[in-house]
This record gives structure tokens, sequence and C-alpha cells, in this order.
């Protein structure tokens, strides 16, 4: 009855959104997909697709999430009527982010360890 839900955007579905824009788009996609999960670059991807779908809001009874993570990613970006310098841009802030909490963990952890 229900599909494979995920609570967060995952990443097996980043080769499925290859295709959905134009050469920039799918630069970056081939750059992401060979990185470990836990890679910044790739942390960022997924903070971005989760910002762009909505993830956080996503409730596992609704429309969107009976069809799938794959069918609701392919759908914001069909619909998502910015370019792909856009999104390029929404990709850069997210990486932006995770390099800003992954420096603040590196200091927390300094602090325990002295």
């Amino acid at each position: 009855m229900y599909t494979n839900n995920e609570l967060l955007f995952p990443n097996y579905v980043i080769p499925v959104l290859r295709d959905m824009r134009g050469p920039e788009w799918r630069d970056l996609v081939d750059r992401v997909i060979p990185l470990e999960n836990t890679h910044p670059e790739k942390l960022a991807f997924v903070l971005m697709m989760i910002r762009l779908n909505g993830c956080l809001d996503c409730e596992t009874d609704s429309y969107r999430a009976l069809r799938g993570c794959a069918m609701c990613a392919t759908q914001t970006l069909r619909r998502f009527k910015g370019s792909d310098r856009e999104l390029l841009d929404a990709y850069a802030k997210a990486l932006e982010d995770v390099e800003e909490f992954l420096a603040e963990q590196d200091v927390n952890q300094s602090r325990r360890i002295a």
C-alpha cells in the first residue's frame, strides 16, 4: 500500500534527477553522485533538495509521500520556475550552510577535547 518513503531526501534519488534540467544542473549532479554520502558537497545537494521539495513538511500519509521521494523530486524540478543558475545558487547557499555547520562542529569537538 505504501511506497518506500524516507524521512528526508535520500541520496539514491540523486541520479534520477540528472536529466531534469540543463547542462549546468547535469554537471552538478554528475559531480555529486560519486562522492561519499558524508562529503560536504553531497550533503549540500541533499540539503538543497530538502529545502526545494519541502521534505520537512512532508507527512507519511500525504499524496506526495505516497508517490515516493523520486516522484516528488522530479515533479518539484519540473515545476520549478527559476533558472538552472538559481538552482546552482541554492546549492551554493546550502554548501555554505553545510560548511558553516561542520566548522562549528569542529570547534565544539576541539573544546570538548581540550
